[in-house]
């Protein structure tokens, strides 16, 4: 008996311990992904809510086509193309490997560039890429360099492709991270999300054929190929990827009132289940990714412009001895919604410990740190919160105490005391001698002596 009521006792600790720590203290939740990586961003303030290997190197499959129509819409922008510009598809750009995805569009027809930038984008079509990447830069090798190149404009770092579609290779590579950084550049064209919001978007008639419709594989967009995955109160819209190298993929947007996120999900399974259903879990995990950030998230500001929080001594004035600070600006961060900002850490150093009036109001004279468990959300600086004159008098008085201070102005005072001591010496010494002398000299010359007679 005496043995199980010791081993209970650190239980019943424990359970005492835990009731007196914080509710921040308990750490948020996440989401049971079984994808082999994912990242969810705030992309409104370049936040990581969620990272699962984000900076691992992946192979992007047709998630490429993201990078592909963002220099598209370059060039658009730049006016070099326009999306009414008719492209004639050579036989290079028109030939695709069997088995890949296709808008059969044939050599020698001719689409706008808008046509295809759908084409591209909703189907997923091969053939299209490469089409536009020799409208756009006049070869595919050229198109590639310029993917590259931005990919490191955009700071990429992990992300090298080799050609515009996406089909796989082992030196066509990036990271969950740098498909957010092209996703979110993309996003800034209307006519991007435009595209990949809609299911589907019809071709009309070309020289070569009849018109066409075009099908989006984003099943959160779309269920003309997947049922159940709809999420069009929150999703914008996406790019879906998927080789036997990179598994399943999507990357996805959605906004929810002021709310902005952007998903990656990488190496995704499609599980059978039970019921004879199938788990397309690059849509399944996305929703719930997406759920889970906008449930447990929201951006509020720490800090702005508050009360003063510290003083510093304040010299050569007769108004006041010390002068208030307070924090000067805001910070903004997208945290979990449990978080109290009212128990953010606050550190605060000041520069020195007091300053020389005058002191002008807004001057910066520390800084204040804001913290939560340890985590750092932003600095801010501390200004003086009043302007404080200086003493004319009192600024005198220190400017001649400061130059006696010097040490130069101290070697020459004791320079010049050293040669007023010596010449004292000398006057003195000089005058005791000479009275000494005089002295001895007349007793000397006095006749002592009785005269003769």
């Amino acid at each position: 008996m005496k043995k199980s009521n010791f081993l209970i006792l650190p239980v019943i600790l424990s359970m005492i311990i835990t009731l007196f720590l914080p509710f921040s203290a308990f750490a948020l939740e996440e989401p049971t992904l079984t994808c082999r990586n994912a990242i969810l961003v705030d992309a409104q303030y370049d936040e990581i809510l969620y990272e699962k290997g984000a900076h691992e190197k992946v192979y992007p499959a047709s998630i490429t086509k993201v990078m592909t129509a963002l220099l598209v819409l370059d060039a658009i922008k730049s006016g070099s193309l326009a999306p009414s510009t008719p492209v004639t598809a050579s036989a290079e750009a028109a030939d695709i490997p069997s088995g890949s995805s296709t808008a059969n569009i044939q050599a020698g027809e001719v689409l706008t560039v808008e046509q295809l930038l759908y084409c591209l984008l909703l189907p997923s079509a091969n053939e299209a890429a490469q089409i536009l990447a020799e409208a756009v830069s006049g070869s595919q090798s050229a198109f590639v360099d310029a993917m590259n190149q931005k990919a490191k404009e955009l700071g990429c770092e992990g992300t090298h492709f080799v050609n515009p579609h996406g089909l796989h290779d082992d030196n066509h590579y990036t990271t969950p991270y740098d498909i957010t950084l092209y996703m979110k550049a993309a996003m800034e064209y209307d006519l991007f999300q435009t595209i990949i919001s809609k299911p589907n978007f019809e071709i009309p008639a070309t020289n070569l054929s009849e018109k066409r419709i075009v099908r989006n594989t984003n099943g959160l967009v779309s269920n003309f190929k997947y049922l159940g995955y709809l999420y069009l109160d929150k999703g914008i819209g996406g790019k879906t990827g998927t080789t036997p190298e990179a598994g399943h993929c999507l990357v996805q947007a959605a906004k929810d009132d002021d709310t902005y996120l952007i998903s990656v999900i990488m190496g995704a399974e499609e599980v059978e289940q039970g019921d004879g259903t199938t788990d397309r879990r690059q849509f399944s995990e996305t929703i719930r990714l997406l759920d889970w950030g906008f449930d447990n998230f929201h951006h509020t500001t720490i800090s702005g412009d508050s009360e003063p929080v510290a003083s510093v001594r304040v010299t050569l004035s007769t108004e006041t001895d010390q002068v208030m600070v307070k924090p000067q600006g805001s910070i903004s961060r997208t945290l979990p919604k449990e978080i109290d900002i009212e128990n953010m850490e606050q550190k605060i150093q000041l520069f020195r410990d007091e300053v020389a009036a005058p002191v002008e109001a807004g001057q910066v004279l520390g800084t204040m740190t804001l913290s939560y468990e340890g985590e750092i959300y932003g600095t801010l600086d501390l200004v003086a919160d009043t302007s404080v004159s200086r003493s004319e008098l009192l600024y005198r008085m220190d400017q001649i105490s400061s130059f006696f201070q010097q040490s130069g102005v101290k070697v020459a005072l004791v320079a010049v005391l050293a040669v007023v001591v010596l010449l004292l010496l000398r006057i003195f010494v000089f005058q005791k001698k000479r009275r000494y002398r005089s002295t001895s000299s007349s007793r000397r010359g006095r006749y002592s002596g009785r005269r003769s007679r």
